[in-house]
């Protein structure tokens, strides 16, 4: 009876943690739907809101209603930002705490995306048409960051052709200069009363017969055209002569619309250059990106190892400036300098190497190398043979113990300046637990030979961290650390400068001596040093 109710509690975990998921996951398919629906609203409000802002004094009723009702779909937008979890930009782990999201939101878009849902248009009819109210329109432009959001997505989903989305963007950025240079166009001249209409670029422009006298009473879509084609050929700098700026106000935005044009031309045909050359970084994060998938499916290596592989290649990507790229061309007696100002600091924080020699820390950091882990990625895995020393600089470690299908939280806490690996390195043993970052982490790295090398050249400081590692430790695991080749290694050579130190004082050999004392020996512990390794000789030999 008792195991079947704990068999039976044990359903009831997992089905109540597979409803959980389901009901994130149907959240997440909401949550999506709902962007790709305000972004349509982000296109539109991007689109319209430069063309209201040109060619209308007061919204028609239709037109009206479907602005009111675009506001409302981003008034619903602000509520749900108040309740959707973000990645921290420094631990890279989800944040779900309310308090939290809302004062993020508040603190970066949240007023400019209130501002944006004001109905000015209602405003500027209630005010009495006051000009200055109708520029509070161009507000409504920082809803054209969700598009380019989402063509920055879309250039990092090696699904679709990179090439093609580079295009398409380009061509966009280009017509939405032009689309928004043609409403500014037509506003500088709509603003003119109508007694000085002909003092304007349209009201002076004659098409063949055609004139445009009385252009208010156009058509809207054929104002439209010719604002738009006056745009792009004052872009392009064609100049036909038929159409070109009358009046002072004209002259000017015409100024800053052509030099606007120069640094937007210089943009497109950059990165056109790039397309071809394959030059952007964002290709070759593409890539290297379809060369790994192709790999990891080839070899069916399995979800999670692909998952970690492509977050930790985008956070490569995120993190432009890492050792392996910016260190790669400098000669090494320069790298090493730059790496013993990078992280001696750290490494004297260290609680395992407190009491070491400078020299001994200097070497240190030349030798180890930096990494960055995703929250939830394994460092070091459980039961497998650990030949790499881990020091933490930023971020925080924790200890799981997978047993069958359960997962366990093993009670350990590392924080900045902390080492993982020292114990399995010294006793020659494994971890009976995997260690995860909690969240973004910075760690350096040693490897156990190059570790080995150094203490083999400075076996005091050795001593000194063999020292630390064996405090409050049981007498098995003292046992193997102490039996282990490292410790071997450095009883070694503390015999062999014992010797030395005391054949130098049976001769009287002073300058010797002391020579030997500079080097690390201590000539109170000579004499006890050879005693002990005497006997771990002889316990070995029996």
């Amino acid at each position: 009876m008792e195991k079947w109710r704990t068999k039976n509690n044990d359903f009831l975990m997992k089905e109540s943690r597979c409803s959980g998921i389901r009901r994130q996951l149907e959240n997440k398919r909401w949550y999506v739907l709902w962007t790709h629906f305000i972004l349509i609203w982000a296109v539109y409000s991007s689109f319209f809101t430069p063309l209201e802002f040109g060619f209308f004094r007061g919204l028609k009723e239709n037109l009206f209603l479907l602005d009111i009702a675009g506001q409302l779909a981003f008034l619903v937008d602000i509520a749900i930002h108040f309740f959707v979890a973000y990645k921290d930009s420094h631990s890279h782990a989800m944040v779900y705490d309310r308090y939290l999201i809302a004062l993020r939101y508040l603190k970066s878009r949240f007023t400019v995306d209130l501002l944006g849902c004001m109905p000015w248009d209602t405003i500027y009819k209630v005010c009495g048409r006051k000009e200055p109210i109708r520029y509070m329109l161009w507000i409504r432009l920082s809803r054209a960051m969700r598009v380019t959001e989402f063509f920055e997505k879309l250039e990092k989903d090696i699904r679709i052709n990179y090439l093609f989305t580079r295009i398409v963007k380009l061509l966009v950025v280009e017509l939405y200069c032009t689309h928004t240079a043609a409403c500014i166009f037509y506003y500088l001249a709509t603003t003119m009363p109508a007694s000085k209409e002909g003092y304007t670029w349209i009201g002076s422009l004659q098409m063949g017969d055609y004139k445009y006298s009385h252009f208010r009473d156009i058509d809207l879509w054929k104002r439209y055209i010719t604002s738009l084609y006056f745009a792009i050929v004052t872009m392009a700098t064609v100049g036909y002569g038929e159409i070109h700026a009358v009046n002072v106000r004209e002259m000017i935005f015409i100024m800053i619309y052509v030099s606007f044009d120069m640094i937007l031309g210089a943009y497109l045909l950059g990165n056109m250059t790039a397309l071809i050359v394959k030059g952007s970084r964002t290709e070759r994060f593409r890539d290297k990106m379809t060369d790994l998938i192709r790999y990891m499916n080839k070899n069916n290596l399995g979800k999670q190892i692909s998952n970690e592989v492509k977050g930790h290649l985008r956070l490569q990507y995120s993190h432009k400036y890492t050792e392996a790229t910016v260190l790669q061309d400098i000669p090494n007696s320069i790298r090493t300098k730059i790496k013993q100002k990078l992280y001696e600091p750290h490494l004297k924080k260290v609680a395992l190497f407190q009491g070491c020699s400078p020299g001994f820390i200097k070497q240190i950091a030349v030798e180890v190398h930096e990494e960055l882990f995703l929250p939830g990625e394994t460092i070091i895995e459980q039961e497998t043979a650990v030949d790499q020393l881990y020091i933490v600089c930023n971020g925080t470690l924790k200890g799981v113990r997978m047993e069958d299908d359960s997962k366990e939280e093993f009670p350990m806490h590392l924080p900045a300046y902390s080492t993982v690996g020292e114990i399995p390195i010294f006793s020659n043993t494994t971890l009976p637990y995997n260690v995860q970052a909690c969240e973004l982490c910075r760690l350096l790295r040693i490897d156990k030979q190059a570790l080995t090398d150094i203490l083999e050249m400075n076996f005091s400081d050795g001593r000194t961290i063999l020292n630390i590692i064996l405090e409050g430790k049981d007498s098995n695991l003292r046992k193997k650390l102490l039996e282990s080749d490292i410790t071997l290694l450095i009883v070694k050579h503390e015999s062999e400068l014992a010797m030395r130190i005391n054949c130098a004082a049976y001769d009287g050999d002073f300058y010797r001596l002391k020579r030997l004392v500079r080097a690390g020996a201590d000539p109170r512990i000579s004499l006890e040093t050879l005693r002990c390794s005497k006997l771990s000789r002889m316990a070995m030999t029996k």
